[in-house]
Order: structure tokens, then sequence, then C-alpha cells
């Protein structure tokens, strides 16, 4: 005899009737797996919800990192604006790049080794220095001079 989709069963113990809750003290009654008192118990609560606490997604920043309160932040001079500033070259330090209105009192100042310094020797005086501004500089018979930001002493080479 053939089996017929009439005749197809689930294996016993395969299927299991639903929990019917809150349906009277026979069944799951009375609290219907929720406890005793209390929201919960009561009704649905929010995922994250904190009992009216300030939430963890509100008390977070909104913007991805930080910013720093104590960053360096450096006024840029490169080698090819000091050759044009200062042709012969000489002793450049943070007043006489003052003087000459590329910076103000308070920034400091970092110099990066855009264009070039052929024949032209500087005695420089910043905050810092890229290695391709010291390389050039040095390569051409000058000296670079790391200069304290509080006090404007130097501090070495």
């Amino acid at each position: 005899m053939a089996i017929r989709i009439h005749d197809l069963q689930p294996a016993p113990g395969a299927k299991k009737a639903r929990t019917r809750v809150g349906r009277g003290e026979g069944s799951k009654g009375k609290t219907a797996g929720r406890g005793t008192k209390g929201t919960k118990a009561r009704k649905n609560v929010k995922a994250g919800f904190e009992g009216g606490q300030m939430p963890l997604q509100v008390r977070l920043p909104k913007l991805k990192g930080f910013k720093p309160h104590n960053k360096a932040v450096y006024q840029v001079v490169n080698l090819d604006r000091l050759v044009e500033l200062f042709p012969d070259g000489g002793e450049v330090g943070p007043e006489q790049l003052i003087e000459a209105g590329v910076l103000n009192k308070k920034e400091h100042i970092k110099v990066l080794g855009s264009g070039e310094v052929e024949g032209v020797k500087f005695a420089l005086k910043a905050h810092a220095f890229s290695a391709s501004a010291t390389t050039k500089v040095t390569a051409a018979g000058g000296t670079t001079t790391v200069v304290d930001k509080k006090t404007g002493e130097a501090i070495g080479e």
C-alpha cells in the first residue's frame, strides 16, 4: 500500500501545543510568567529604557572621536616661503617671522620641507621641524634649532 499525502503526520512528541498564558488558574494563569508587580509585569518596556534615567545612547557623544584639550597647533611655514622672505638667509626665528607678518605672537611654528634652499644658509629657530626640512637646511650649510613653546629658549637641534 502506498503512502498518501493525507496519511503523513509529524513524529510523536515533535509538535508541542503553545502555552496559553493568562487564561485562568488551571494553566499559566494569574501572572502569566511575568512575575509579580513592576512595569514589566504590566506592560511592554522599550529595549534600552532605564526607568526614566537618561539613556546610554543619549549620554554618549553623537560624533565619533574626541578633541584633545592640549593639542599642539602649529602655523606651517615652508622652506620656499622662507627663501622668498629672507633671500640672504641668516638667523630666522619666531621674532623675525612676526615682524615679516607671517604669524601672530601666540602661534607655534613648524617648518616644512616644501621647496629648495640651495645657496641660502639659514640658522632657523622654530618649535618643530619636519625631517625633510632639517635635511635640506643642513645640506645647504644651515642649522635648525628647536625652541621651547613656553619660554622660547633653545632646546636642541
